[in-house]
């Protein structure tokens, strides 16, 4: 694994020098290097190159983030045990400069890299999988796949005009816990449901079990990432 700096973010790379490309976002209060084993664990096909930024904000002690939340507001839902509430169709405060500096790394991975968007799948897991969305649904690059891993529905008056017009047959891996406390199940069917409406190829992965990436989830992303960018 080797750091770099991209576009103004760290960015960490492993895989060969040239060819297809997995670009993943870590969540909000991991480090840099939280998805980096995902490279030796998700059987992506020979050839590929694996790609995680990290978040610009530094929270302390190695936690990043790509915008601040209310990690209160959280716990607190938690100890009461009743799902977190939040707007999802509001734009979140922070969201716009990270839209920004991510696709400012992106930009530079094309230029500097060699990473070509018809062959790169985007994504990330929790905050990072909202960062990618957006990007993917956005941005003027036509990206192999977006992988969406315990992401949610967010920015809905600015997402759903944009997936309707964008993601037509494009594929899209969707994966979330039954059982996840931080970003409700249901929220992220209100998300399946947005992608499926837009025409979207989704490849669905519900899961027992909580905010994470599961092994059968895994699984599940390297048959799909071997479908899209062979």
């Amino acid at each position: 694994m080797k750091t770099l700096e991209v576009g103004g973010l760290r960015v960490r790379t492993a895989g060969p020098v040239a060819g297809p490309a997995v670009i993943l976002c870590h969540g909000y209060g991991a480090p840099g290097d939280d998805l980096c084993g995902l490279a030796s664990v998700i059987e992506a096909g020979p050839g590929v190159r694996w790609f995680f930024p990290e978040a610009p904000l530094d929270l302390g002690g190695g936690a990043r983030a790509w915008w601040p939340i209310d990690m209160v507001a959280i716990q607190i839902a938690l100890m009461q045990g009743r799902p977190r509430v939040f707007d999802t169709e509001a734009v979140p405060e922070g969201m716009g400069p990270a839209l920004s500096r991510t696709y400012a790394c992106l930009q530079a991975l094309i230029r500097d890299h060699g990473v070509d968007p018809a062959r790169t799948v985007l994504g990330g897991f929790s905050q990072g999988a909202m960062v990618t969305t957006d990007l993917f649904a956005n941005s003027p690059e036509r990206w192999a796949g977006l992988m969406v891993l315990s992401g949610t529905l967010l920015a809905g008056g600015r997402w759903r005009p944009a997936l309707a017009q964008n993601v037509r047959d494009r594929p899209i891996f969707q994966s979330h816990g039954r059982q996840d406390p931080i970003l409700p199940f249901a929220v992220a069917e209100e998300l399946h449901e947005l992608l499926v409406e837009s025409g979207a190829a989704v490849e669905w992965v519900p899961f027992n079990g909580p905010h994470t990436i599961s092994q059968g989830v895994c699984s599940r992303a390297g048959t799909w990432l071997q479908s899209v960018l062979r």
